[in-house]
């Protein structure tokens, strides 16, 4: 079992800057990739961006392209989201998972095995 536990969300302004934490918990020992979905109010859940465990390969939604940097810290159990040029449309509430093993197209689906409770990023006009 693996608890995720996500913070730094909060009140940003546009072209302003934001990182996401997520601290993992329990079996971090077994192999597993995490990344970031999203859901703002009356939409589905999207994903985000996804790195495999010993952070070779990233994946991102096209979105946030260029302006988001996923990224871990194994050492300590982090999982970490670098949110540049924040938009409007950015603003959601931002989860945490993670998956046993990576693999891109899975994750961007939600095939995943544990969640984070989510943190709120607004981010006014």
């Amino acid at each position: 079992q693996v608890q995720l536990v996500e913070s730094g969300g909060g009140l940003v302004q546009a072209g302003g800057s934001l990182r996401l934490s997520c601290a993992a918990s329990g079996r971090t020992f077994i192999d597993y990739g995490m990344g970031w979905f999203r859901q703002a109010p009356g939409k589905e859940r999207e994903f985000v961006a996804a790195i495999s465990w010993s952070g070779t390969f990233t994946s991102y939604q096209d979105s946030v392209k260029g302006r988001f940097t996923i990224s871990r810290d194994n050492r300590k159990n982090t999982l970490y989201l670098q949110m540049n040029s924040l938009k409007p449309e950015d603003t959601a509430n931002y989860y945490c998972a993670a998956r046993i093993g990576y693999k891109s197209d899975l994750f961007r689906r939600g095939q995943v095995n544990y969640w984070g409770q989510g943190a709120q990023v607004t981010v006014s006009s």
